[in-house]
C-alpha cells in the first residue's frame, strides 16, 4: 500500500508515519506545506523548512510549496499532484483532536482520490505522549505559548521525565498535555525510521512572560 503524508517536522506527524508504515503502508512521499500567514489555521508553521532535513534522514523524499490565504486550496494541489505522480492510494495525517482540521484534510484527500489515514485521531492524549517516547521519537521543543509551560522547555527533547512533568502541570494549568491547542510546537530530531540523528544549534528567543520559541542557526544530519 502505497501512501504519502502531510509532514510539518513535529511529533504527531512523524508518530503517524512511524504508525502507517508498522500497519504496513510504503510512505512514498512527504508533503510539506509552509504558511505565510503569522498564525496559520489550518497548517504547522515552526521548522516547517528544515523537513527535507528530516526526509533525507529517513529516505523519503519531500515535496515543499509556500501557500498563502488559501490553505485548503493549497493542500488540494498538493495532494493532487502528489497522488497523480507517486501513484499512492492513501494519505496519512497527524490530526489527534481538532475536527477543523481532520476534516478539511478529509476533503482534500477525497477530491484528490486518496484514503485518509488518522492513526492518531481520538487517541487519549495523556497515553500518547508516554507512547510517543517509549517508541524511540525524539521531539524537541521549539515553541511555547501557554501560561503554565516554562519556558525553560525551549529547546529540550522530550523525554519520559518531561513527559511527567507535562502531563502535571496540563493537570494544573489546564492546557492539553498533547499541546494540541498550539501550546507549544515540537520538531523531531530522531526517530526509528531516521538513519540519522537531526542536529539543530540554535538560541532561544523570549517574547513574553509565557511566549518563546527556538531561533535555528543550523539544522543538520549528523
Amino acid at each position: 500500500m502505497r501512501a504519502v503524508a502531510l509532514f510539518s517536522g513535529g511529533k504527531d506527524s512523524t508518530f503517524s508515519i512511524h504508525v502507517a508504515t508498522a500497519m504496513g503502508f510504503d510512505i512514498v512521499e512527504l508533503i510539506t506545506l509552509i504558511p505565510r500567514a503569522e498564525a496559520p489555521r489550518l497548517l504547522h508553521k515552526p521548522f516547517a523548512r528544515y523537513t527535507r532535513v528530516q526526509g533525507e534522514a529517513m529516505g523519503i523524499p519531500v515535496r515543499v510549496a509556500e501557500v498563502g490565504e488559501d490553505e485548503e486550496g493549497a493542500v488540494l494541489r498538493a495532494l493532487r499532484e502528489s497522488a497523480r505522480e507517486t501513484g499512492a492510494t492513501h494519505l496519512v495525517v497527524g490530526a489527534l483532536l481538532s475536527d477543523y482540521q481532520r476534516i478539511r484534510f478529509a476533503l482534500a484527500a477525497e477530491k484528490a482520490g486518496l484514503r485518509i489515514l488518522a492513526p492518531l485521531w481520538r487517541i487519549d492524549q495523556v497515553k500518547y505522549m508516554y507512547e510517543l517516547v517509549e517508541s524511540g521519537i525524539e521531539a524537541m521543543i521549539v515553541s511555547v505559548s501557554a501560561y503554565g509551560i516554562p519556558l525553560t522547555w525551549l529547546g529540550r527533547v522530550i523525554d519520559r521525565e518531561l513527559v511527567d512533568e507535562i502531563v502535571a502541570r496540563a493537570k494544573r494549568f489546564g492546557f492539553n498535555p498533547a499541546f494540541e491547542g498550539g501550546e507549544a510546537e515540537t520538531f523531531v530530531v530522531n526517530a526509528p525510521l531516521f538513519r540519522k540523528r537531526v542536529c539543530v544549534e540554535f538560541e532561544r528567543v523570549i517574547v513574553s512572560d509565557f511566549e518563546g520559541f527556538v531561533k535555528p542557526l543550523r539544522v543538520y544530519l549528523c
